[in-house]
Parts: structure tokens; sequence; C-alpha cells
């Protein structure tokens, strides 16, 4: 019995706010019949070489692994911003996909991002573009949000057209808004649908 197709929501989270749009945007990815979301995430970066992580995660879900990127029918990547680029342990990891670009694994799949910020102007879109470019790279399709989503032109908070954000305060207090939670339901539900739309075309 074959498998079902399955997004991969692949994301770093510190303060849990990348961690709760990877949720929603698994929830938009489950609306759509024939595919569900994957939730993997990855280790933090070893600041001494002695160091190194655990194989499983002591919370939420599992880090990610080789086949899980090669075998899904669609990427969505998040990442908190970094001086306005995605965090290390998230490059880090894509750093060492090597393998899936030499064969060409990722080719053709739809791909999107999302990233959460501090402050309002912190770098959104900046590091959104950031982690399209090795995306770009892996000669995935890239999807972003349409401006047929309401709330792209309602939100005062995240929300661009290259992917899902959000703005979570100075102090990671803010909670995400409806306008922020409803662009991240939209983005999954977009890739999961183009995701779909390519199997049956490739």
């Amino acid at each position: 019995m074959k498998s079902m197709s399955y997004i991969l929501v692949l994301y770093y989270s510190r303060g849990g706010k990348t961690a709760e749009m990877a949720s929603r945007i698994a929830r938009g990815v489950s609306q759509v019949p024939g595919i569900e979301a994957r939730l993997r995430t990855v280790p933090p970066v070893a600041t001494s070489i002695d160091e190194r992580a655990p194989d499983i995660p002591d919370s939420g879900p599992l880090y990610c692994e080789e086949d899980d990127l090669r075998q899904c029918s669609g990427l969505i990547l998040g990442s908190p911003t970094r001086f306005g680029n995605m965090a290390a342990p998230l490059k880090h990891f894509i750093d060492t996909t090597s393998s899936l670009w030499l064969s060409g694994a990722l080719i053709n799949k739809p791909a999107a991002v999302f990233t959460s910020t501090s402050s309002l102007h912190g770098g959104q879109e900046s590091t959104l573009l950031s982690m399209l470019l090795p995306l770009m790279h892996h000669g995935m399709i890239l999807t972003g949000l349409p401006y047929s989503e309401s709330g792209l032109r309602q939100t005062t908070g995240g929300g661009t057209p290259y992917g899902a954000s959000h703005w979570a305060g100075e102090n990671n207090e803010r909670p995400l808004d409806e306008h922020e939670s409803a662009l991240c339901q939209a983005l999954g539900k977009r890739v999961a649908t183009i995701a779909l739309a390519t199997d049956s075309i490739l």
C-alpha cells in the first residue's frame, strides 16, 4: 500500500512562535484531501566541538532526516529572523543537503517559507528571500502568497507575498493575530494544492 503524500514543514524555533506558525501551516495542509503535513525540526548548533545534540529532541517534532526531504511532495521551510537572515541551525542543516542536490531529488517540488521577528521591521522579507535562495538551487518551484488573500492587504503585523510571517514583539509576547494565522493556513493549503497538481502532471 502506497503511503500518503506529505508536505514537509521543516523549521527551527527557539522562542516557540515559529513552531506555532508551523502548526497553523500544517493545519492548512490538512485542509487538502489526499495529502498530509509532516512536521520536523533541526537540532541547535553546538557551541563547542565537544558538544553533540541528542538524536531525538526532548519534546516536539523529530529531527529531520534526509529521507523526509527526499520523499516529500513539497517543502515549507521556517525560521526566526537572525539579523535579517535565517537562523544558523536551519542554514547548517540546509548546507548538508548536497546529496539531494546532486540527485535532483527536490526538482519541481513546490516550496514556501515562513518567519517570525521580534520587531515589525526586523528583517522579515530579507529572511524569507534568503531562505528561498537554496530552494532555487535545488530546482524547487517557489510558492508565495497571492494578493487574493485578503490578509495581505489588511494585516498590521506580519504577512508578505514572499511567505507567511509573524511579528512576535520585543519580548516574544505578541500572539499570532487573525491575519497572520489565516495567512499561515493559506500558505500550507496552497503548497499542498500545488503539490497534488504537480504530482498529476509529472
